[in-house]
């Protein structure tokens, strides 16, 4: 077996082919047209990749390949200023090579910000936030109505780049239950595929929460600005935890209530945070030094943060990071794991940078470099 490793930038989707030993890979790319991409994924029994991104200019996307990322074909969802200006000015449009095509959703949303395939469906997140669903591959999508129509959608406010919503976690031995993460709207659930939504933000230990930031915890819930939500391995297991604009998060019965787990960590602010494959309990974030202080590494020393009991306790892993002058920001989708015995543990940095530990963080490579600003990075297995 061998990992492979897509990564979407404001640039377009690369694909990094490396070897058994995980410490050498070969980048391919730039693919998708240089579209921004914020999110990709794959299925590992067909091999099918996706990327989703897009932007005022392009609109909005989503990109398949069914040859290991060699050639792609685009779903257009909704229409960008690009459309506009050809419509206006066919002399343009005729030097561009821009042909008018059909947009389904027409502008209802400028980006898709997260993909995720499970049981058969693919599921897209948009800006501003909607959930799409597609039975056929990512050929055509309709909207998830439920989540569109919460009672609660007067509420949401946007965080810092916008309403969107960035975390879709299934389940993966119950279709009909899926967890999503909005900014600045928190955490949703819903048990019945997708026609109703619980809000859940509610914490569970308010006496031992007290921060007067607006993104904080107050009122009894966690901080609605969620930067990522991930799912613990096991058949019906409910363990979640989240990276929070103001701490991590971690739940134990689906996210109906949250336990505050950032004690040990040198900043209450980050944005990845990623979960073993086997082990429930191990968990790996990249805490960074606040929202308006730069956000990047404490000290300007890289490091990643992993607990192996559930956020109780933390050690740092920096063993060939950059610990002097180190300026990046690792950003929410910008970091994952691979299946591979022992764990491999990857993340992208705004610049340019993928790094890789083979030993489940004990070790650091950095496997490339100078490519566009890292938007996101997700493994793909095979062989």
């Amino acid at each position: 077996m061998h990992t492979s490793v897509l990564v979407g930038t404001t640039k377009g989707t690369f694909v990094l082919d490396g070897a058994g030993s995980r410490d050498r890979f070969a980048v391919r790319g730039p693919f998708c047209d240089g579209w921004p991409i914020n999110h990709v994924a794959s299925d590992p029994v067909t091999g099918m990749l996706w990327a989703a991104g897009g932007g005022d200019w392009h609109g909005a996307g989503v990109w398949r390949s069914s040859d290991n990322g060699v050639t792609w074909t685009l779903a257009r969802l909704t229409t960008g200023m690009m459309d506009d200006w050809a419509a206006s000015d066919p002399e343009v449009a005729k030097q561009m090579g821009w042909t008018l095509s059909p947009a389904p959703f027409e502008k209802d949303f400028t980006q898709v910000w997260s993909l995720c395939f499970a049981h058969g469906v693919l599921y897209a997140g948009t800006k501003p936030a909607m959930l799409l669903a597609s039975r056929d591959g990512g050929v055509s999508w309709d909207k998830v109505e439920g989540l569109t129509d919460h009672p609660s959608r007067p509420d949401w406010h946007g965080g810092a780049a916008g309403l969107v919503l960035h975390s879709i976690v299934p389940d993966p031995s119950d279709p009909q239950k899926i967890w999503v993460a909005i900014s600045a709207a928190g955490v949703f659930a819903t048990e019945d595929g997708g026609v109703t939504w619980d809000r859940r933000n509610r914490l569970s230990n308010t006496d031992h929460v007290h921060h007067h930031h607006p993104a904080a915890p107050k009122g009894g819930e966690t901080g609605h600005c969620v930067h990522n939500l991930v799912r613990a391995p096991g058949e019906g297991g409910d363990t979640l935890y989240q990276q929070n604009h103001h701490g991590v998060f971690r739940s134990h019965d689906g996210g109906r209530s949250w336990d505050d787990m950032t004690e040990g960590l040198p900043s209450t602010f980050g944005f990845p945070i990623a979960v073993h494959p086997r082990d429930p309990a191990r968990i790996w974030t990249i805490p960074l030094n606040g929202d308006v202080e730069g956000r990047y590494p404490p000290d300007a020393s890289a490091a990643v943060w992993t607990s192996a009991d559930g956020g109780g306790t933390w050690d740092k892993q920096q063993d060939g990071l950059p610990v002097e002058n180190c300026f990046f920001t690792v950003l929410r989708q910008g970091m994952a794991t691979d299946t591979e015995q022992p764990v491999g543990v990857y993340f992208g940095t705004n610049t340019g940078s993928v790094f890789v530990s083979p030993d489940e963080g004990a070790t650091w490579n950095e496997v490339a470099r100078h490519l566009p600003t890292v938007l996101c990075v997700e493994t793909v297995a095979s062989g």
